[in-house]
């Protein structure tokens, strides 16, 4: 179960390094107006979402692993599970925004963004102590 555990970590700090940096994208995106530099943003945000859905998906799929293994007790279990669930949310919405970019339609301005690529810090930062902290 240890090697499980690594993996999980490894997957989700991986997932998290691109729910950092894809808002941050969506933020240059939202400011330039110079066709080539749209492109070459529009390029690097499909291969960032490409590659880091995967991760998210076997950070879920072991961690769920880790549930089996370990049990599913404990309220701080039931909260960090409700905000791994809005973590994928998330993702699936940066998805939606990243069609929105492709297809010309993006609505928001890059202060919006800036705001936006705040919640996976702040998910993060919650995740961490309660796992730590086991609080209740």
């Amino acid at each position: 179960m240890l090697i499980v555990k690594a993996l999980h970590i490894i997957f989700v700090t991986s997932w998290f390094a691109g729910l950092f940096y894809l808002p941050r994208l969506f933020v240059n995106h939202a400011m330039v107006t110079d066709p080539a530099t749209i492109e070459r943003i529009a390029l690097m945000e499909r291969k960032l979402y490409r590659f880091m859905t995967p991760l998210g998906i076997l950070a879920v799929l072991l961690g769920m692993w880790l549930w089996f293994g370990y049990g599913f007790v404990g309220g701080w279990l039931h909260a960090k599970t409700a905000l791994v669930t809005l973590l994928i949310v998330y993702h699936l919405y940066c998805g939606r925004l990243l069609r929105a970019f492709a297809e010309g339609r993006n609505t928001r301005s890059h202060v919006w963004y800036r705001f936006f690529n705040e919640i996976p810090v702040l998910v993060l930062f919650a995740v961490v102590f309660l796992v730590v902290l086991k609080p209740f």
